[in-house]
C-alpha cells in the first residue's frame, strides 16, 4: 500500500510550520527513515496578513495566495493538504474549492477530539489569537457539540497576543510562557473543563504550560490526523 503524501500550506508562521513537521515525525511509528511520511512543504511567510485582512480591514486577502500554494502542492504530488494556522482556516472553503485533493480541517478535528475525549463537556477555555476569537472559528462548532467557549479576559488576552507576536519575532522567554500560563490558570479557575491551544504559535510553547484541567493542542491534533491520513488506504 502506497502511503499518501501530505502537502503543508505553511509559513504562518515559519516556526509553527517547522513545529508541525516535528510533531508529525514524532507521531509516526518508525524504525528507519523509510518509515516516515513524505511531506511537501511550502513554508511561505509572504502570505498576506490575516489580521489586516480580517480584523483591521483594508488588507489584501490571503485567499488567492493560499489557493495558489494549494494548487502547487497538489501539482507537486500531494495527496492531501494540511495548514498549521487556525486563523487561516477562515479561508478553508475557498482553498478547498481550488484543488481536487482534500484539505484537512484543523478546526473540526480539534473540536471532535476535545469533545470526544471529554464526554459531557460544558465549557472549553480557548488559548488563541484575538482574530480566532473575533471570527468565532471555534465558538459555533463547540456550541453544536453542546459546549460553551470561554475566552480569556481582556487583560489576559492582551498578554496572549503579545506572546504570539514575540514568538513570531523569534523571541520567547520565560515571561511569554508565564503570560500564557496565567491565562490558562484563569480559564480553569473560571470554570473551563478543558483547555484548547488554538494558535500554532502558542503550540511551540504548549509543552511548558501546566493546566489544572485537560489540555489539548490543535497542532498536535493536526499532526496525528496527518499521520492517520497518510497511512490510510488510498
Amino acid at each position: 500500500m502506497r502511503e499518501k503524501i501530505v502537502g503543508i500550506i505553511g509559513g504562518m508562521g515559519p516556526e509553527a510550520t517547522v513545529d508541525l513537521m516535528a510533531r508529525v515525525i514524532k507521531a509516526t511509528p518508525a524504525l528507519d527513515d523509510v518509515d516516515h511520511i513524505r511531506m511537501l512543504v511550502d513554508n511561505n511567510p509572504k502570505v498576506p496578513s490575516r489580521i489586516r485582512a480580517l480584523i483591521e480591514g483594508g488588507g489584501e486577502s490571503p485567499a488567492p495566495c493560499l489557493q495558489e500554494m494549494a494548487r502547487r502542492l497538489a501539482a507537486w504530488g500531494a495527496d492531501f493538504l494540511a495548514m498549521p494556522c487556525n486563523t487561516a482556516h477562515y479561508y478553508h472553503r475557498e482553498i478547498q474549492e481550488a484543488v481536487a485533493v482534500p484539505l484537512l480541517d484543523m478546526i473540526d478535528l480539534a473540536v471532535r477530539e476535545v469533545t470526544g475525549q471529554t464526554p459531557g463537556l460544558r465549557s472549553v477555555g480557548l488559548l488563541a489569537s484575538s482574530a480566532v476569537l473575533r471570527l468565532k472559528l471555534y465558538e459555533d462548532r463547540f456550541a453544536r457539540a453542546g459546549a460553551a467557549l470561554l475566552p480569556p479576559g481582556d487583560r489576559r488576552q492582551h498578554d496572549v497576543m503579545q506572546t504570539i507576536r514575540r514568538i513570531k519575532a523569534g523571541g520567547c522567554g520565560s515571561e511569554a510562557v508565564a503570560a500564557v500560563q496565567a491565562a490558562a490558570d484563569d480559564l480553569a479557575a473560571r470554570g473551563a473543563e478543558a483547555l484548547l491551544v488554538a494558535c500554532t504559535e502558542l503550540s511551540i510553547i504548549g509543552h511548558e504550560i501546566r493546566a489544572a484541567v485537560k489540555l489539548f493542542d490543535s497542532a498536535q491534533i493536526l499532526a496525528e490526523a496527518i499521520v492517520k491520513e497518510a497511512r490510510s488506504a488510498g
